[in-house]
């Protein structure tokens, strides 16, 4: 790349609060004061269930609580893959059985178009375009991989997902050494900052009262606990996924997970002629340490991966600064997808955490005896799987308060699910730092061996983060 990592804007929260520009922020909590649903957390998922629990019951005062500004955490920091993927469906068709988890996937499927749907509803311009999602592999155990999940998609009744060789790879996308890839038409490109400030603000004008700037630090039965004051409420949502840590007695609830990114200047209609990616899906890998990316709206490249996955004591980062050997890496896969993008500029890097429970499954939770809720730990398929968590938990409220009867969503299999905590310092940042070094091993070793077998060492890697 013809750019110095230090010529990079670092930080700054991310390249689409840099593109769109930070919000205006929202008054603080005044005092103590009182609500029927309080919400924890102003990102997607606390937004979405204070928008679809004030659609359904107008009458209801619900309260937001957001530590910063609505979308400070991973929904405005994320990749804007807008996609039908969830955390732990495996694990609850084998808790379940196989047709809940089809139920799950279906939820999911359906959830993309729900989300497009609210969008266009509400005015919101998010730089929208549903061109599907394509997974590529680019050595024979990826392939072998990819194939083996094509084929788990289609068991869990995804019947429209089609798989490519290596030469309808390449009419869609020029990857470098690309052998196969998957597409499902259940994904879209977003720009993750516009859909936040969109929602935001359709949330208030519904009379949803929101406050910024307004950390919680303590969430009790039927009190949220802040500087500025404690609401009390029936009913108290946390919706705070990577950020979970840092409330009292969570530490080891959810690891916040580090996710960075970079975005390249805008290319050259060469430039995109000699990439192609012409369908503008959303792109991602199957590497053990994986990597995605999407086309923006402005003719960018914006790409991410894992970097520095965790942080001892699970700290989160500072406004999105990122360190230069992220940087770096993630400029070497950029390249090494599209080696005639070698003197493209990197002009934005950032990163940002998401929540991984210790079985790495997404749930949704609402405690009928203390009124105490929660839904999270997408593991970073947040964007459209807190969609389908707002409105879960919208109808979990609602069953509760006897406002409504038992759904569909409230009968899905991640509802309701218990899982152990994360393992004390220093253990715990050992295991996360040894795993993503063996899945980069495992990577390397593929990449140079040709073996269409997957490394053992990613195997045993899974086995000890609980994966599978």
């Amino acid at each position: 790349m013809s750019s110095s990592a230090g010529s990079v804007v670092n930080g700054g929260v991310s390249f689409w609060y840099a593109d769109d520009g930070l919000p205006a922020v929202r008054q603080p909590l005044a005092g103590d004061t009182a609500a029927d649903v309080v919400i924890v957390g102003g990102g997607y998922t606390g937004l979405w269930t204070a928008y679809y629990l004030k659609k359904a019951a107008p009458f209801l005062r619900i309260t937001v609580l957001e530590q910063k500004f609505c979308g400070y955490g991973a929904s405005g920091r994320n990749g804007g893959w807008l996609y039908n993927g969830i955390a732990g469906r495996d694990r609850y068709a084998k808790l379940h059985g196989h047709e809940a988890a089809v139920r799950l996937q279906r939820a999911m499927n359906d959830t993309v178009d729900e989300v497009v749907r609210v969008l266009a509803e509400e005015g919101v311009e998010a730089d929208v375009h549903q061109g599907g999602v394509l997974e590529v592999a680019r050595t024979p155990a990826q392939l072998a991989r990819l194939k083996a999940f094509h084929r788990a998609e289609l068991a869990f009744g995804e019947k429209d997902r089609e798989l490519y060789d290596a030469g309808q790879t390449a009419e869609r996308i020029k990857v470098a050494d690309a052998v196969g890839s998957t597409w499902t038409p259940h994904g879209a490109r977003v720009h993750p900052v516009k859909l936040v400030k969109g929602l935001a603000a359709a949330v208030e004008a519904l009379g949803v009262t929101v406050h910024e700037l307004t950390p919680v630090t303590e969430i009790r039965p039927q009190h949220a606990v802040t500087p500025y004051g404690t609401v009390r409420a029936p009913y108290i949502l946390r919706c705070t996924e990577g950020f979970t840590a840092g409330l009292k007695g969570h530490k080891r609830t959810w690891l916040p997970m580090n996710s960075s990114m970079i975005a390249t200047e805008p290319l050259t209609d060469a430039q995109w002629e000699s990439v192609g990616w012409d369908g503008r899906e959303t792109l991602g890998d199957m590497a053990h340490a994986y990597m995605y990316a999407q086309r923006t709206a402005d003719g960018r490249i914006a790409l991410g991966g894992r970097g520095v996955p965790y942080r001892f004591g699970s700290r989160t980062d500072n406004d999105g600064r990122t360190q230069e050997t992220t940087i770096e890496a993630l400029r070497e896969i950029l390249v090494g997808f599209f080696p005639s993008l070698a003197g493209v500029r990197v002009e934005h890097a950032w990163s940002g955490v998401l929540g991984v429970p210790r079985d790495w499954c997404a749930t949704v939770t609402l405690d009928r005896s203390t009124g105490l809720g929660w839904a999270g730990g997408y593991v970073g398929s947040g964007v459209a799987t807190a969609n389908l968590a707002g409105r879960t938990l919208c109808d979990l409220v609602r069953l509760d308060s006897g406002q409504g009867g038992r759904t569909e969503l409230t009968e899905l299999p991640w509802v309701g699910h218990k899982v152990r905590k994360w393992e004390p310092e220093p253990l715990r940042w050992l295991g996360v730092q040894g795993m993503y070094a063996t899945y980069r091993t495992a990577d390397r070793r593929e990449t140079a061996t040709h073996s269409a077998e997957s490394s053992r060492l990613a195997r045993w890697a899974d086995r000890v983060a609980g994966r599978h």
